[in-house]
């Protein structure tokens, strides 16, 4: 199990065993390169763990139980989580911030706690079968300890096709579930129960600040989480963007130091999204070391079996294929590497916000003026976004309606992709039905936002974050994501989010007071984006079409070929843009070959 994660710890490997439990671990020394050997435990040999991530405030947490009596033995931030469980059990994980998946083993007790971070920075995989639980921070291990491989999950395939991945606590396989993100498995006296820790509700302020005092206080937590998360033992570095949210996070790195290496993709001059000139312009601006890594359509195809791989669950995102490369180039000079993750889903930063934010006043409209309108949308070629969200928008249920925009494509027609109703699913996802309680309190915006942090960042951008990174051993790390800004973020009204059509109104407030108008002017491009579904459509009539049409493809285990047939069809005669769609197919039968190929 321990050998198949090599790649996310090749400095060190610890083994702990206590009759029928079993502690393996590979580790990235980041902190205390000499003390943070693991499995560790305290002098009495009482409390064990294993930990994958950083605990941000462990120096503070150290001297509050220094304080309390707590004697420590080195200076990781790993000792602090076993002293914080002896004073405070499994309220422990309230008291961190960082991420992490970590494991602790109660020698008294006879009990295993094993937790993942309240973003869900860091991953949790699990399976409990016959009275045995093995778990991991990948799946490799848990396929490792099995006699078989475990069946494809027709479920999950249907809502990974629906929203581009696989909401937490669903895989890919069958039997083999992912830790929700401030969960928490509990094994004691012979029962497994998992349960959420991280319960916090966000409720809005009874007072909303300032426009000013908003802007400095986001602005002073920012700093304060930047300076936590530069906290390390080796090399840092920055995955830069041409964008406003890496080159504000450089510009807070710049209070710590000058010089920082800087990281950014490119595509060549052809298309217009490259991000090279102006992510030069901020490193020249900003005074950081600049290093650019290219990439053209031979290598994505090329790579992209290789990158499903490590994925290990299908994620149909475009940007995971430059994040490979920009990862493989960064880990030739740094260990940890900052990424800008965050601010688009904390203050409404897609265009997506900005139909959830408005869409009461459509949901107001008279029922005529509604049907016209459409009624003339849907005879628009090659619009679905927008048709999808007239329609998502409509919806009167609001966990319906935020599912709805959520969704690529209706869910019927992802329905009728499956064999023989295998796989159909309805009505709402059951994990986002438990998040209800924690927005009662939140505006519409707040409340689709509070589902995007607890699901699609942490199931999809953050997941393929973590395993890229750490498939070239690299530490990729979100400040954007600190509890303290995230938490802040959530209490704020709508305003301060999408003003006047604007969007992320407070968080671009707080970029004017660091950065030059040459980067403040930019329009967002996203991160390959468009260059990668170009990409994607100039090879739909050649090596994709063939994955597609073939029907001996390993998708037609579980989809018939005819519909499948028809959304690429329509694609091809520009009735419909079913890109998306067919990238998200693509995607999956790389992944069932590259399953089927490992045995």
């Amino acid at each position: 199990m321990s050998r198949t994660m090599y790649h996310r710890g090749p400095d060190d490997e610890g083994y702990f065993f206590d009759r029928s439990l079993g502690f393996g671990f590979r580790r990235l020394s980041i902190i205390d390169l000499a003390g943070g050997h693991q499995p560790m435990a305290d002098a009495e040999e009482s409390v064990w763990l294993v930990f994958n991530g950083e605990i941000y405030n462990y120096q503070e947490l150290r001297a509050e139980l220094e304080h309390s009596g707590h004697k420590f033995r080195t200076n990781s931030d790993t000792e602090v989580i076993i002293h914080g469980y002896k004073q405070w059990g499994n309220d422990v994980f309230n008291h961190l911030n960082g991420m992490f998946g970590v494991a602790i083993w109660d020698v008294q007790k006879k009990r295993l706690v094993v937790a993942r971070d309240a973003m869900g920075i860091k991953l949790i995989y699990y399976e409990l079968a016959d009275g045995v639980l093995n778990f991991g921070s990948e799946i490799r291990p848990v396929l490792a300890a099995g006699e078989t491989r475990p069946q494809v999950n027709p479920v999950a395939v249907n809502l990974f096709l629906r929203f581009r991945y696989t909401p937490s606590p669903l895989t890919i396989f069958q039997g083999i579930r992912k830790l929700a993100p401030g969960s928490m498995l509990v094994v004691e006296n012979g029962q497994c129960r998992e349960e959420r820790w991280y319960n916090f509700c966000p409720e809005p302020f009874a007072q909303m600040p300032s426009d000013r005092d908003a802007t400095e206080e986001l602005f002073q937590l920012y700093r304060g989480a930047v300076k936590r998360h530069l906290l390390a033992d080796v090399p840092v570095g920055i995955l830069l963007s041409g964008g406003l949210d890496s080159g504000l996070l450089l510009a807070l790195m710049n209070e710590h130091g000058r010089d920082w290496p800087a990281y950014t993709i490119g595509y060549g001059k052809q298309f217009a999204d490259d991000e090279l000139v102006d992510a030069a312009e901020t490193s020249s601006l900003l005074g950081a070391r600049h290093h650019q890594v290219m990439l053209d359509q031979e290598s994505f195809e090329k790579a992209l079996p290789n990158i499903v791989r490590f994925l290990e669950e299908p994620v149909a995102a475009s940007s995971v294929v430059p994040m490979y490369f920009v990862c493989q180039r960064t880990r030739q000079d740094v260990k940890v590497a900052l990424i800008g993750q965050g601010p688009d889903e904390l203050f409404g930063g897609y265009k997506r916000h900005l139909g959830v934010h408005y869409g009461g006043v459509w949901r107001g409209l008279p029922g005529g003026v509604q049907s016209l309108a459409a009624s003339l949308v849907a005879k628009l070629p090659r619009n679905e976004t927008l048709k999808r969200g007239v329609h998502s928008l409509g919806v009167a249920d609001r966990l319906q309606r935020y599912q709805d925009v959520f969704s690529l494509v209706p869910g019927e027609t992802v329905n009728g992709l499956f064999r023989d109703g295998v796989g159909h699913v309805s009505g709402l996802v059951e994990y986002w039905q438990s998040l209800a309680p924690q927005m009662e309190k939140l505006d519409e915006l707040g409340g689709f936002s509070l589902l995007e942090i607890r699901s699609s960042l942490p199931d999809e951008l953050l997941m393929y974050a973590d395993k890229l990174s750490m498939a070239h051993s690299l530490e990729a790390r979100v400040p954007y994501l600190d509890r303290t800004v995230v938490e802040y973020a959530q209490r704020l009204g709508a305003s301060f989010k999408v003003r006047h059509g604007e969007r992320k109104w407070l968080h671009r407030r707080v970029c004017e007071k660091f950065l030059p108008p040459q980067i403040l002017k930019r329009k967002k491009r996203g991160f390959a984006v468009n260059v990668v579904d170009d990409w994607f459509n100039d090879s739909a009539t050649g090596k994709i079409a063939e994955l597609l049409l073939d029907s001996r493809s390993l998708m037609y285990s579980v989809l018939q070929p005819a519909p499948v047939k028809k959304l690429l069809d329509d694609h091809q005669s520009r009735r419909q843009d079913n890109h998306k769609l067919l990238f998200s197919l693509v995607m999956f039968e790389q992944w069932l070959r590259g399953v089927c190929s490992a045995g």
